[in-house]
């Protein structure tokens, strides 16, 4: 018979589960930082989040615990140690050193001394210090968690610390001083004390005493550095998704855990497939009304925030809701699905702007599925969606961060999304302008609509068609008689710059697009009027192409942009703080803070950094002067000003050539009024807006 002995090196590692609480407030306890660890650095974010762990199993059920994960730590040695101080003790066999861990006992030792302060300082009327005798048994069992017999804290930090970390902890900071320190011991403990009210000490204190976690004590032959790699794993870390599966299921028993699995979870994965991610931020940001990042475990912590702690029965009843939601996304995936042909088109198209509008399409389509709302209250949302996300681009608008609010609207009701909506969905007007002179975004989408094709997969055998080509060849002709290497360079340029706008464009069967390939325009025309497609069709009544013809094809087909994506009635301009000028506020002097009035202005779709009345006066004039002069006379003349022959006073002029002058005294009610009617003798009002800055939003 052989004997069969343990590893050596099994001696020398020592694991069990302790309860922190007690373990911390041991008298024996005391926990040394070695030099060779990091500085502290849990923000507030980190500190938020294990203060509402810790209320919630505070409020939840006597017997259950919250597991805080392992805490490593070997016997001191003078070495090891580093001592924490320069008058530090010799090491006793009491002491541990730690290894990993840190950062969380850190934190609890913070929040301990947050509480610890707040009942003594309620128990004197407000008052601080450390020097009156604290009041038990409340007070006297926080005690024992931070300082040892001899008044010196639990955890010692090693010296480049030490002294802040215990001034915070003892709260020996210089109050009457006004003290002021840059240390996230600092931060992270006036988080806790702003956080914590007297009355909920109790509540936070029974949650700390809940808490659990895994003591691994080296011996004097482990190797520490072997055993802290290994917890700390550089293997693949898990996904927010992956992260939301085990914090879902941990706790429950086997016969839980499989009835979640397989009632709840599998749904939701075939549902979502490979975008269950997207999925769960989606339904987060649809829920919380919050952007929520992408990037580490951001989804997943926000996801504890909202569910801090699930019962079964809880789990149950949020996990029949992730469910039918899973549902919807599936859908939004695959619009074919959809059991409405209406609805199946209106969600493909929803689709050509990508995938960002999915919280606020989710929930709207979930309702629907419902019979939360009617067929054609879902259509208008989806329609009105689409018209805010493709006037955003046509108008070069950023189309982040708009959702997340559209869904808090959504929250309040349906005139409130519509009045959400309608704030931040570009004017007619600035559409107009945007259409004539700038790229045309999802063209594709926007002709197809236009032309009267029904679905997104309709597409799929058309071309899309630009009648001047976007880089013509020398033979290229609008009229058949001159080519293109006889146009003059301003000639071509203008010709490039409204290539791929509206007017330009078209869609055209590819047989036919074959046939139409670099070919002038006489020579297509023909090809044009053989397509079943209206607008198209319609090119072939034109003899000859250019400029003149882009711009009124442009007029039409915007007039019928406007119709089948419009903005929905609003109250007043917003425009997404895009204000026309027309409509910019009046006021008289200056007032305080009048340098900073706008963000920046929009001129006839041109980005003018521009702040105040009195340069976008200067600016509009001297830009009229130039381009748009009878206009500026006509006014002038009809105004009494503000133009003039000669510097008849003295006061602040202006040059706008050797013989014509433009005054610059004027107040900003003035000079706002003279630019707007300039403008609109000038004709092009409506191709400007202002974008109030904050303090030009208030005054």
């Amino acid at each position: 018979m052989h004997m069969v002995t343990a590893p050596r090196a099994a001696t020398n590692v020592e694991a069990t589960a302790v309860n922190t609480i007690a373990w911390l407030s041991e008298p024996s306890t005391t926990i040394v930082v070695p030099v060779y660890q990091r500085q502290y650095r849990w923000d507030i974010g980190g500190c938020e989040q294990l203060l509402a762990d810790i209320r919630a199993v505070g409020d939840s059920a006597e017997n259950d615990r919250h597991f805080i994960g392992s805490i490593l730590s070997s016997a001191a040695d003078g070495a090891a140690a580093g001592r924490s101080a320069p008058d530090s003790p010799a090491a006793d066999d009491s002491e541990l050193v730690l290894i990993d861990g840190q950062q969380r006992i850190t934190t609890l030792m913070l929040l301990i001394a947050a509480l610890h302060h707040t009942v003594l300082q309620d128990a004197r009327g407000g008052a601080t210090g450390s020097d009156t005798e604290a009041p038990a048994p409340l007070a006297a069992e926080l005690e024992r968690v931070l300082v040892r017999a001899s008044g010196r804290t639990k955890l010692r930090p090693h010296r480049a610390w030490a002294d802040v970390f215990e001034s915070v902890v003892l709260d020996r900071r210089d109050h009457a001083g006004g003290e002021l320190r840059d240390s996230r011991f600092d931060d992270n403990y006036a988080f806790f004390r702003s956080q914590v009210r007297p009355a909920e000490v109790p509540r936070i204190w029974r949650g700390l005493q809940r808490l659990e976690h895994v003591a691994i004590t080296l011996g004097a032959d482990a190797n520490a550095q072997q055993i802290f790699e290994s917890l700390n794993s550089t293997g693949e870390p898990l996904r927010d998704h992956e992260l939301i599966h085990n914090y879902v299921l941990m706790g429950l028993s086997h016969e839980e855990q499989r009835e979640v699995e397989e009632e709840f979870w599998l749904p939701i994965e075939q549902n979502t497939g490979e975008q269950i991610a997207g999925f769960w931020r989606h339904y987060l940001v649809m829920t919380t009304g919050r952007e929520v990042v992408t990037g580490g475990r951001a989804v997943y912590d926000v996801f504890r925030q909202v569910f801090p702690r699930l019962d079964l029965a809880t789990l149950r009843a949020h996990a029949a809701e992730w469910r039918a939601y899973s549902e919807a996304y599936r859908v939004l995936l695959a619009p074919e699905e959809a059991p409405a042909a209406e609805v199946a088109q209106q969600l493909g198209y929803v689709n050509t702007f990508g995938r960002g509008s999915y919280p606020l399409v989710m929930r709207a389509y979930a309702d629907w599925a419902a019979g939360g709302s009617t067929t054609d209250e879902l259509v208008a949302t989806l329609e009105l969606l689409q018209s805010l996300l493709l006037r955003r681009s046509v108008s070069g608008l950023p189309l982040d961060r708009l959702i997340a609010r559209l869904c808090r609207a959504r929250h309040e009701g349906p005139e409130q999304l519509v009045q959400a909506i309608a704030r931040i969905t570009p004017s007619d007007e600035r559409v107009r302008v945007a259409l004539k002179y700038s790229e045309l975004p999802h063209a594709f989408y926007v002709l197809g609509r236009l032309s009267g094709v029904e679905s997104i997969e309709q597409l799929d055998g058309l071309d899309l068609e630009h009648v001047v080509p976007l880089a013509p060849g020398e033979d290229w002709s609008g009229d058949g008689e001159r080519r293109w290497a006889d146009y003059s360079d301003d000639e071509q340029n203008s010709h490039r710059a409204l290539a791929a706008t509206l007017g330009n464009l078209a869609l055209l069967e590819q047989p036919l697009a074959e046939g139409a390939f670099d070919r002038s325009f006489p020579e297509k025309r023909s090809f044009y009027a053989d397509s079943a497609l209206e607008p198209t069709a319609a090119l072939a009544e034109h003899s000859t192409w250019g400029t003149a013809a882009i711009a009124q094809r442009t007029v039409r087909l915007t007039e019928e942009f406007v119709r089948v994506w419009p903005r929905p009635a609003l109250r007043g301009i917003d425009d997404d703080g895009l204000t026309p000028i027309l409509d910019a506020v009046k006021r008289r002097g200056w007032p305080r803070g009048w340098e900073r009035e706008f963000d920046y202005v929009e001129y006839r779709g041109e980005h003018w950094e521009v702040y105040d009345v009195k340069y976008l006066f200067n600016r509009i004039f001297k830009r009229l002067w130039a381009d748009a002069r009878p206009s500026v006379i006509a006014f002038s003349a009809d105004r009494g000003g503000p133009i003039y022959d000669s510097r008849a006073w003295n006061g602040h002029w202006d040059t706008l050539d050797t013989d014509t002058f433009l005054y610059m005294g004027w107040d900003s009610r003035y000079m706002l009024t003279a630019l707007q009617g300039v403008l609109e003798e000038a004709g092009i009002a409506s191709e400007v807006f202002v974008k109030y800055s904050y303090i030009g939003a208030v005054m």
